[in-house]
């Protein structure tokens, strides 16, 4: 086999559907969130306004958290020097734990190095080690839910996207014997829907299952202390696991779990990805630390954030661009073709200093291509103005409104 031939076949293919993804090489701005400086492949530099990031809040900016990540350093050094068993434990990361079960109201909780290695682990750890466990998933789950179901090879049940009746009709087919592991999310990010919580977990209470809840999208961001849409809506103590990020709204990096002493203990235990894997630096633990208890007390950064998500939707609504309607802050433009979203995506960003990553096929479905925009709190109405006036304008030259609708 010609490999390279293969391989440039393959890419080529990407490129004529549109779907071929381009890195945009930018260099953030401390204290100028969400400011960026851009440079091109040829050398040249640009400044631009990132409307894409998932530092939803701007934490990874924010003072607290950049003075607790050089003190860490100083005080510890780079690296945490070997995985969790051997060595690699720092009592940042036993802070930080301890931080993170406090916000969920549980009483452990456990770091891993990334969200998706957090699903990966966890699932793939419970659903492979309890006897006969089989699996309800949403058919919208992200792909590290996805993977970790696929690792327990568990028998998996895929119930309609955030559709009670549809998982009521599974869970009562199943026998009651059987344990039941049901996994979901709360904020889902391509489209911003919130699942029906209550409702969820109402028929894993009835069924005697496991509730798996993805709090991702929603933590830092909703309930009175960032908790999530758990905490927002005060089922926490409902939810059987809760598992979170520390990359977008905390604005750092890694990932947890947040549940019972035991079910924590359990996945430390028997979890590969989080016994062979080396630990997060000290100083990533001292500053999600540091965002998690600052945002525990502050509402100004979700308050604003969500003033600017109504803002920037009147005005889409006052122009007549088609976004998806929704409760979170995320806000899906649809554009509902690669090749012209990635277009208006590459203007954007050459002409008028906007940077929106085009989110295509295998991240949405095709056909429902768009530009996912995320306001931050420190997005001024300048900002806003000028995102809506550019898109505006693109939208007319590239006369996509008949494409679109």
């Amino acid at each position: 086999m010609d490999f390279e031939e293969f391989f440039t076949g393959e890419l080529d293919g990407l490129r004529e559907e549109g779907n071929y993804r381009v890195f945009a090489d930018l260099e953030r701005h401390r204290g100028d969130f969400p400011k960026a400086l851009r440079r091109s492949d040829d050398g040249a530099q640009s400044d631009v306004t990132v409307w894409c990031s998932n530092d939803y809040l701007g934490m990874g900016q924010h003072p607290n958290t950049l003075e607790a990540m050089k003190a860490a350093i100083d005080q510890c050094g780079a690296g945490a020097g070997g995985t969790r068993n051997i060595s690699g434990t720092n009592h940042h990361h036993v802070m930080l734990e301890r931080e993170l079960a406090d916000l969920h109201n549980k009483p452990a909780a456990l770091l891993l190095t990334s969200g998706y290695v957090a699903n990966w682990t966890a699932l793939g750890t419970l659903a492979s080690r309890i006897p006969n466990c089989e699996i309800f998933s949403d058919s919208d789950n992200h792909a590290s839910m996805i993977e970790g179901i696929r690792h327990s090879r568990a028998p998996k049940h895929i119930w309609k996207h955030n559709d009670v009746a549809d998982l009521e009709r599974l869970l009562s087919q199943a026998d009651p014997k059987v344990p039941k592991l049901v996994a979901f999310e709360s904020v889902y990010s391509m489209d911003g829907d919130i699942c029906p919580l209550e409702e969820i977990l109402d028929l894993c209470e009835k069924y005697g299952a496991l509730s798996y809840l993805d709090e991702v999208h929603a933590v830092g961001l909703y309930g009175q202390r960032g908790g999530g849409i758990a905490e927002e809506r005060g089922l926490m103590d409902r939810v059987s696991v809760i598992q979170g990020t520390l990359g977008k709204a905390f604005g750092v990096m890694g990932g947890y779990i947040a549940a019972s002493e035991n079910l924590v203990d359990f996945v430390r235990s028997f979890a590969s990805g989080f016994i062979f894997s080396t630990a997060l630096p000290p100083s990533l633990a001292a500053g999600a630390t540091a965002s998690i208890q600052h945002l525990k007390q502050s509402e100004m950064e979700r308050l604003r954030q969500r003033r600017n998500v109504k803002v920037l939707r009147q005005r889409l609504d006052e122009i007549g661009l088609p976004h998806l309607a929704n409760d979170s802050h995320i806000v899906p433009v649809m554009v509902g073709d690669a090749k012209k979203c990635k277009f208006i995506s590459d203007l954007l960003l050459d002409n008028y200093g906007i940077y929106v990553q085009p989110i295509n096929y295998p991240t949405v479905p095709k056909g429902t291509e768009r530009l996912r925009i995320t306001p931050s709190p420190l997005h001024s109405d300048e900002d806003i103005n000028h995102l809506v006036n550019s898109l505006s304008e693109l939208w007319s030259q590239c006369a996509l409104s008949r494409a679109v609708a």
